[in-house]
Parts: structure tokens; C-alpha cells; sequence
């Protein structure tokens, strides 16, 4: 079962304040995002990630975040440690490349 977290404008800052986290900025009528959600929820599955935050907002429902962060293109996803953006990338990457980038903030 996936363990990758909505959230939304209201909570993101308390989402993101402790740790490492990975957001996932993306819509339900955006393909890659679509693409990209299996891979999210794998790894949020796997023991070696047990200690990231996966989390995913909707930028249709939550747009203020989005525009605060610059979001140009989705999916978009951040890297942040301890509160603070780590990391950017922006389109569909394969799982191993996502999970490569991870493991450079644990």
C-alpha cells in the first residue's frame, strides 16, 4: 500500500519542516503525473526510504504553493531536508534516477 501523503497549501510547511521530503507537484489530467504515481508509491514502499516523506499535491487544488515555488511544469518534484529545498526536478524520471537523487540527502 502507498505511503505517499496529500497534502495541501494549508499544511505543506508543517509537512515538509522536519527530514527529508519528496513533493510531488502534479494533476489528475497530466499524464506524466499519472506515470510517475506507481513509481512514487514503490518507493515509498521500500525499507531504504522508510525515513523520506513522500508527499503529493494537486497544483489545481492547491495552487498558492505552487506559484510560491515557482512550479513551471509538471510533475515537479522537491527535495527538501529539514525545511529547506535540497533538490528540484521537473518532468517523468525513471524510478532508479529518482531513487539515486533521493539517496544523496539521507
Amino acid at each position: 500500500m502507498s505511503k505517499v501523503k496529500e497534502i495541501s497549501d494549508t499544511n505543506f510547511q508543517e509537512e515538509i519542516s522536519q527530514g527529508v521530503n519528496l513533493i510531488d507537484f502534479n494533476a489528475v489530467w497530466c499524464p506524466p503525473c499519472q506515470m510517475m504515481k506507481p513509481i512514487l508509491a514503490h518507493l515509498s514502499e521500500n525499507p531504504e526510504f522508510a525515513t523520506v516523506g513522500f508527499k503529493s499535491l494537486d497544483v489545481d487544488h492547491s495552487p498558492a504553493i505552487a506559484q510560491q515555488l515557482q512550479i513551471q511544469g509538471i510533475p515537479t518534484f522537491i527535495l527538501t531536508k529539514d525545511g529547506k529545498i535540497v533538490d528540484r526536478i521537473t518532468g517523468f524520471i525513471p524510478e532508479p534516477a529518482l531513487a539515486q537523487r533521493i539517496k544523496q540527502y539521507l
